[in-house]
């Protein structure tokens, strides 16, 4: 049942939480926590100080912050000052970085103490305004005071359902990233449709949330899906499974997003030792495929459903989920949720597949994508008669439930993070004594997939792998570097020169 109430503009739902909540904590880290009263005065504070500073409407805010109560409040006070909220990985190479703030055209960063050298290079003299996240004497422009401070602006409160409000970043085919433009409508639409009446997300829940918040599945499950329902999360600064298994014991949480490599490391952290939680209710798993064998082991060791989905960025996240009241097929993500139209169609000829065959995944629904931030072909190519074609193939069965087989596109999935060969590519190009590369995916027990390059040397014939992992590991986030660098006479290509990877892939099992 769709809860349409959930799907507010989010200060209309702020004002209703201070009220309902009050002095219940909304988030909490290592260093501070908020209440839900807080959580309304705060942002409307920094988004009012925000305007008092001349931050126009509509403009980008680069969100650069590693996991904390700082980035929660960012995402929700965006909205307030009729922004534009970009979400970026806080590990990402600089490089990547500042391609972000260039394409965003961002005005404002809000950063911390770890990046905010990055950030001053990045700007170079632009007029960006640069908030700090910082413990040291505030400057007039620390995040703190601008979010304590009283300001002489009211906070603009009315960016409307369906105007975009976030924009986060995913490469392109090419290897580019492309920002995609999501609105409070497309989201909240997948908490109103997923979270609240499938994951049964409650005011009562407490959520460990070990997800990068920069992802659209935890910026969607764990700030947004959190906040609106008035439940309770601790952010953890990232993945760690003694610490995760650490907190899972100590604290009452009912309920745990992450990715299918965090259920495995979880598994190793428990294997041998006796496990239990008598609160915990539920876990979730999206962003990467599920095996079977794995989520059944997960829930005989922990003893606790874990139920696995479907979504990508373009769809604000989900699209399917299996449900915990015996609709399930483990292996398959479930069924569509409801309001979502999911087609498989044939590649080539634009045909639907029957039950059972492979078709490339198109999806239709509230939750689809603005489209890609100034990249209107780009979006033309994707967005068709009202439909997201993903890119993605899977099938179905004849009950409706949906299992992804694999990619049209060349995506690698590394525990979770998104890999386009492309992109390595082009780094390793750019290397002296290279003369062609190709980066296919290997698989990984753990991770699910790794990167693995093939490299053609130059005439003069001599290869450092040293030398090109370092230059991979300057211009790219870490785990984009290749797992292992294999030298080849030449890459095999198509007539018009597209690389075969399937042949490179034969290679990989004599490697």
């Amino acid at each position: 049942m769709l809860r349409v109430e959930l799907i507010r503009p989010i200060p209309q739902l702020l004002v209703r939480h201070a009220a309902r909540f009050g002095g219940k904590v909304a988030f909490y880290d290592d260093r501070r926590a908020v209440t839900y009263e807080e959580l309304a005065e705060r942002t409307r504070r920094l988004a009012g100080n925000l305007v008092d500073r001349g931050v126009a409407r509509g403009a980008r805010v680069l969100i650069y912050l590693d996991n904390s109560v700082e980035t929660a409040e960012s995402y929700l006070a965006t909205t307030r000052l009729g922004a534009v909220g970009v979400c970026v990985n806080p590990n990402a190479a600089p490089a990547e970085v500042a391609y972000q703030l260039a394409d965003s055209e961002a005005r404002v960063v809000i950063t911390d103490d770890a990046h905010v050298g990055h950030v001053r290079a990045m700007v170079n003299g632009r007029e960006v305004l640069v908030v700090l996240v910082t413990e040291d004497e505030a400057p007039e422009e620390n995040y703190e005071h601008l979010a304590t401070a009283e300001p002489n602006a009211a906070p603009r409160d009315d960016l409307g359902l369906d105007d975009v409000a976030w924009m986060l970043y995913t490469s392109g085919t090419t290897g580019r990233p492309k920002g995609v433009l999501l609105t409070q409508r497309s989201c909240l639409w997948v908490v109103a449709a997923c979270w609240a009446p499938i994951v049964g997300l409650t005011s009562a829940d407490r959520v460990l949330c070990p997800l990068p918040l920069f992802h659209s599945y935890a910026l969607d499950l764990c700030v947004l899906g959190v906040f609106a329902v008035g439940a309770t999360e601790r952010i953890l600064p990232r993945f760690s499974t003694p610490r995760v298994l650490e907190l899972l014991e100590q604290e009452p949480f009912t309920l745990m997003p992450g990715v299918p490599t965090m259920f495995q490391y979880l598994l190793h952290g428990v294997r041998g030792t006796p496990w239990s939680s008598t609160t915990l209710r539920m876990c979730v798993s999206a962003g990467a495929i599920m095996p079977a064998a794995l989520n059944a082991e997960f829930e005989e060791a922990f003893g606790v459903q874990l139920l696995e989905g479907y979504g990508i960025t373009e769809t604000s996240t989900m699209v399917t989920m299996n449900t915990p009241d015996g609709g399930r097929v483990l292996g398959s993500c479930g069924l569509p949720l409801p309001g979502v139209g999911v087609r498989l169609v044939d590649p080539v000829t634009g045909e639907d597949v029957g039950v059972g065959e492979e078709g490339e995944l198109w999806v239709s629904g509230p939750n689809i994508m603005r489209g890609y931030h100034n990249r209107a072909e780009a979006s033309a190519e994707v967005l068709q008669l009202g439909w997201y074609r993903t890119g993605d193939l899977g099938r179905r069965d004849a009950n409706g439930f949906l299992t992804i087989s694999g990619r049209t596109k060349e995506l690698i999935i590394r525990g979770g993070e998104n890999i386009y060969p492309a992109e390595v590519e082009a780094v390793l190009l750019k290397v002296p004594g290279v003369a062609d590369a190709a980066v296919v995916a290997r698989k990984h027990a753990d991770l699910g997939e790794v990167p693995v390059a093939f490299v053609v040397p130059d005439e003069a014939g001599a290869l450092d792998v040293a030398t090109l992992l370092a230059a991979c590991a300057q211009e790219l986030s870490h785990f984009k570097v290749p797992e292992q660098i294999l030298e080849i006479d030449a890459i095999p290509r198509t007539g018009s020169g597209k690389v075969m990877r399937f042949r490179l892939q034969e290679r990989l099992v004599d490697a």
